[in-house]
Order: structure tokens, then C-alpha cells, then sequence
């Protein structure tokens, strides 16, 4: 992207300001999101495939282009304003020893166990952490990016914060970092490094569209947690979960319509795969499955389509307690042998590819539905670093900034 591409961005940027996207109102009816996104659906079928910049598909949106006062461009080069991207992590390498003080990093975390009892503690470190590193070290190896010798989301989560920074640069005075929940970078040390750089206000960006206690809240810990250790505290802005945001909802169903294009079959069914949580925490309060549903029926209505046809489930489960139902696994096995030959499965609670999704489901979930009889399989990719992935992005970020750009 060129400078007179971010300076279109900005433009329009200034437009987005005068008419921002709805606030997330979880029980807004079903048919008024359709009625927001209809112009957003339209547009991203027709940039779909192509290479338009954020500038480009934003000027498909409408939005009307407003130069940038001169005043507020200098007082905006001096209000030293950082944007940080957090994704969930990844171990640093595929051997056992970098995969178990990962996993052990992760699940000690009280977010994401709750019950941190006695017997979990020689669970955990008796037999997780002995037996499991090595097999999950295989599983990276197989979605591993050899020439980078980094995992898929690692790779993905950078490029959206080299994207996303390129796209505000007309802003001036906006560094944009990435860092892991868990792994490497950490949260604290790229928070210190836009501290180091200026930054007092900083806008962080979990990249989860859907809200749970294990993911959203555990990066909200990790940035309090090191906010403690400041003694000159920047100001903080999280950003809200984005499950039902228009043209998040619009951008799915655009890739989904062009990925589906793409297949040389059509499918019997589409099913959306979530990463669950135990049952428990849902029980507790946690708004994560409604919405997980809420995305869903957003989606299918977005696109169309009769409740039998998208249809949606929930992914890699661990131990032995209930999870969120129905589960992926059991879902895709259900749909082989029932009859259902051609299959599709969308990850919309991904914002990256990852072990997840390119190896649960691609490679896993794609073997079981062709053992019990199915034919045709496909995953369709997140939406990654892609040019209307990063629209979701960036409009989110000119969203949140407002106030302070």
C-alpha cells in the first residue's frame, strides 16, 4: 500500500467519523443488522477477488471523503497514540520443550482453568504437560511456516499490524505493535515498547470477534497486569467485541460467497465452528455462546440461507468436563453418516488461521467426515491479513481512536 492509498484511507476516515457503525446492541432484531449490512454485502461481492486497497473498498462503501484541517493533522503528530494487536499465542517452536512452556503458560492461566484445584495442579504436570507437548509439537509441525520458522498465527498477526499501520500512517503520531496472550511477543514488553516510544494513549485490539472470560478478558488481565508495574501509566481503550458489527457480518458472508465460488462442488452444508468453552463458565454469565449464535444467525440471514443449511458447532473441547454443544467432531461424523456428502466448514470466532483451524479442522474434522462417508471437504480460510480482513480491521481501529485522532 502507498502513501496516497493511506491518504484515501484517512479521507475516508474522516467520513466513517460523521456516520460511525452501530454500537454492538446483542438484542437488536436479526432483520434490522440484515438491513444495515445489505450495501455491505453488495459491495464486498463486487471487490471480492479483486486487490482494491482499504482505501479502494472504503470509496465502495460510500464513504465521503473529507480533507484533514491542517491544525488537527499537527496537534494529532504530537498525541503519541499506539495501537496493539493481541491474538491468543503460539509456542515459539515445534520441539517439546518450546510446546510444553507454552501449553503450561496457558494453562495456568486462572481465565482459562477456573479450578485450579490440587488434583489439576498433578493432572496438569503429571500427565498434560509430560505426554501432551510432544504430540501437539507434531500437530505445529504440519502448519508450520518453515521458511519463517513461525506458526501461521504468528505470521498472520504480524501482517495485520504492519497493515493496519501502514493504513493509518497519514494519521501521524499512531504506532501500531502486535503481541501474544500467551508466547512471545508478550503483552507487557510491547506495551513497554510503545510506552518507550511516546505512546500515552494506547488502544488495544483482542482479536476475538466473540466476548469469553478465557480469551477477551485474560488479554484485558495480561494489559492491567502490566500496567501495575508503570509508573507512568498510559491511558488504555479495549476494544469491544465485534460479533455483530456490520461490516464484520457483510465481510463473512462475502469471503464465504467467494470461497464457495471457488470449490469445484456445492455444498450440502455450511457449518460454523466456534472454539468452545466448558459449559460451566457459560452457566456462571459468560455471554460467550449467545454470541457465537448471534454471529451465526446474523450470518445466515446475511446470506440467505435456511437453518438446515448453516448450521453451527463448537470445537476442540479438553478433558473430560462438558463443553458448549453441539460439538464439531460429533457434528461433522453426525453428517457423514446421515448422508451429507458435501461439506464446508467457516471458523468466524478466528480472526487468524491457526493449529485450529488448520489442522483441527482442515485436517482432522476433513479425515473424519470422509471416513464415516463423506465426499467433498473444504475449510474455508479466516480472513487473515486479506484486504477486506483488514477493512474489518482498520474500521474497527478508526472506531475505537475517535476522541483521540
Amino acid at each position: 500500500m502507498n502513501k496516497a492509498d493511506s491518504s484515501s484511507s484517512l479521507e475516508a476516515a474522516a467520513a466513517a467519523e460523521a456516520s460511525p457503525p452501530a454500537a454492538s446492541e446483542p438484542e437488536r432484531p436479526v432483520a434490522q443488522h440484515v438491513a444495515e449490512t445489505d450495501a455491505i454485502a453488495a459491495a464486498m461481492r463486487a471487490v471480492a477477488g479483486k486487490a482494491e486497497q482499504p482505501a479502494e473498498i472504503a470509496e465502495t462503501f460510500e464513504f465521503a471523503a473529507q480533507p484533514v484541517p491542517a491544525a488537527t493533522a499537527a496537534a494529532t503528530a504530537k498525541s503519541h497514540i499506539g495501537v496493539l494487536l493481541v491474538n491468543l499465542g503460539t509456542p515459539d517452536a515445534t520441539d517439546t520443550q518450546s510446546v510444553r512452556r507454552y501449553l503450561k503458560e496457558f494453562l495456568t492461566d486462572p481465565r482459562v482453568i477456573e479450578k485450579d484445584t490440587l488434583l489439576w495442579k498433578i493432572i496438569l504436570n503429571g500427565i498434560i504437560l509430560r505426554f501432551r507437548p510432544r504430540r501437539s509439537g507434531r500437530k505445529y509441525a504440519q502448519i508450520w511456516d518453515q521458511e519463517r520458522n513461525e506458526s501461521p498465527l504468528k505470521v498472520f498477526t504480524r501482517a495485520q499490524a504492519e497493515k493496519l499501520a501502514t493504513t493509518l500512517e497519514p494519521l501521524h503520531g499512531v504506532a501500531v505493535d502486535w503481541a501474544m496472550r500467551y508466547g512471545n511477543p508478550s503483552v507487557r514488553s510491547r506495551l513497554e515498547a510503545l510506552v518507550a516510544q511516546g505512546c500515552e494513549r494506547i488502544l488495544v485490539m483482542p482479536l476475538y470477534p466473540q466476548y469469553a472470560a478465557a480469551s477477551t478478558a485474560s488479554a484485558c488481565d495480561e494489559v492491567f497486569r502490566a500496567l501495575t508495574q508503570m509508573r507512568y501509566q498510559p491511558a488504555i481503550r479495549i476494544l469491544p467485541p465485534y460479533y455483530d458489527d456490520a461490516i464484520y457480518i457483510g465481510t463473512l458472508a462475502s469471503s464465504l460467497e467467494t470461497e464457495l465460488s471457488r470449490l469445484s462442488f456445492k455444498p450440502d452444508v455450511v457449518l460454523a465452528s466456534y472454539h468452545g468453552i466448558p459449559k460451566s463458565y457459560a452457566d456462571a454469565g459468560d455471554p460467550y455462546p449467545r454470541h457465537c449464535e448471534t454471529t451465526t444467525a446474523l450470518l445466515r440471514a446475511r446470506l440467505n440461507m435456511p437453518d438446515d443449511k448453516l448450521i453451527m458447532s463448537y470445537q476442540s473441547r479438553f478433558g473430560r468436563t462438558e463443553w458448549l454443544k453441539p460439538y464439531t467432531d460429533q457434528t461433522v461424523k453426525k453428517l457423514a453418516k446421515s448422508g451429507v456428502k458435501n461439506l464446508v466448514v467457516i471458523t468466524p470466532g478466528f480472526a487468524t488461521d491457526c493449529l485450529e483451524t488448520l489442522e483441527e479442522i482442515a485436517v482432522e474434522n476433513g479425515k473424519l467426515f470422509r471416513r464415516y462417508g463423506g465426499e467433498n471437504f473444504a475449510a474455508i480460510p479466516c480472513l487473515n491479513d486479506s484486504e477486506p480482513g483488514m477493512l474489518v480491521i482498520w474500521q474497527l481501529a478508526l472506531r475505537e481512536l475517535k476522541g483521540w485522532v
